[in-house]
């Protein structure tokens, strides 16, 4: 419901029905754990059986780090939850939708890692992401609409999102990429380069530059790419257990795909190069890349074709293709 809710365009509270709604899903699968693992009276009050334990003290009692990401991510829904039932601004959807994302991601492995439910099985992948308003922020646009004490409130809080978004840097707090853009005459400086071309429709300036590529159509990357190479391999080995797959790890002799068996399939099927699988960017100097659910799709119908044999195939095969002369990846 709660995504439902969210995804629907002329919807006007869109942002606390989100909140409300995935609160009240956390606190279902919150107990229903503290049930399985310590039994029914676990939820209830001890001086009141009457009265079940709110979702803070849920949240508390399972995941005990308070410096975990996941708690922390919770922790900000149920406060903008409980401010959306006094105050309601359409703004705290581009403050929080970060958070947003991470959340349902977050439910998604936990409902799975708790009691291995594939949610995925109910609702596909592709509505577990978050549709989001493209029209940025600004202090004067809020200083322009609001009174000033409430221009203060909404413009602080988003100050304390973005710090905490780039100290804890963690995607189970933050799902996020920001781009830094500038204009350098240095072409050795620039990712990318532009020009004008005057009374030409393919002439090209010199050999870096090639005619401009109109965009028909406007990508969140962090919501189309949202997965780390880590949350790709756990997706993996979920999928592999879940649905029962003969994979063999030649190494260990079990079932488990890891970090280096990814990489093999990163380096023969290109996968970096590919813009729907894999997305790139610059953090400084260090280059970052974030994957997409089909990345998971494609991985696992790979190993289905042949989940005994894949991983010493592709060893072979990128032994050869990595001899000297071949294609570098």
């Amino acid at each position: 419901m709660s995504i439902e809710i969210y995804n629907k365009p002329t919807l006007m509270y869109r942002v606390e029905g989100f909140c409300f709604f995935i609160c009240n899903a956390w606190e279902l699968l919150l107990k229903a754990y503290l049930i399985e693992k310590k039994g029914s009276d676990s939820i209830y009050f001890k001086d009141n059986k009457n009265r079940t334990i709110s979702l803070e003290q849920c949240i508390k009692s399972i995941f005990t780090n308070n410096k975990d990401p996941l708690r922390i991510n919770l922790e900000h829904i149920i406060e903008l939850r409980n401010i959306c039932t006094h105050f309601i601004t359409e703004e705290y959807e581009q403050i929080y939708v970060p958070l947003f994302q991470s959340c349902v991601i977050n439910y998604a492995d936990k409902i799975y890692h708790f009691f291995g439910e594939d949610i995925t099985s109910k609702i596909s992948a592709n509505f577990l992401t978050l549709s989001i308003r493209l029209d940025p922020l600004t202090e004067n646009s809020i200083k322009a609409k609001y009174t000033p004490e409430i221009a203060d409130k909404i413009l602080s809080l988003h100050a304390r999102i973005l710090d905490e978004t780039s100290s804890i840097n963690n995607s189970h707090f933050a799902i996020k990429i920001e781009h830094s853009l500038m204009l350098t005459k240095d072409k050795h400086k620039a990712d990318a380069f532009i020009a004008i071309v005057s009374k030409s429709e393919n002439n090209v300036i010199n050999k870096d530059i090639n005619d401009a590529i109109i965009l028909k159509e406007q990508k969140d990357m962090h919501l189309t790419h949202p997965f780390t190479m880590k949350q790709v391999i756990v997706q993996i080995n979920n999928k592999i257990e879940k649905e029962n797959i003969a994979f063999h790890n030649p190494v260990r002799g079990n079932n488990s795909f890891n970090k280096s068996h990814f990489q093999l399939f990163l380096r023969f099927y290109e996968i970096k190069s590919d813009n729907k699988l894999c997305y790139n960017y610059k953090i400084n100097e260090r280059v970052c890349y974030t994957y997409s659910q089909k990345v998971v799709d494609f991985i696992i119908g790979k190993i289905k074709e042949d989940p005994e044999g894949i991983i010493i195939k592709l060893k072979e095969k990128t032994k050869i293709v990595s001899t000297p002369g071949a294609k570098e990846f």
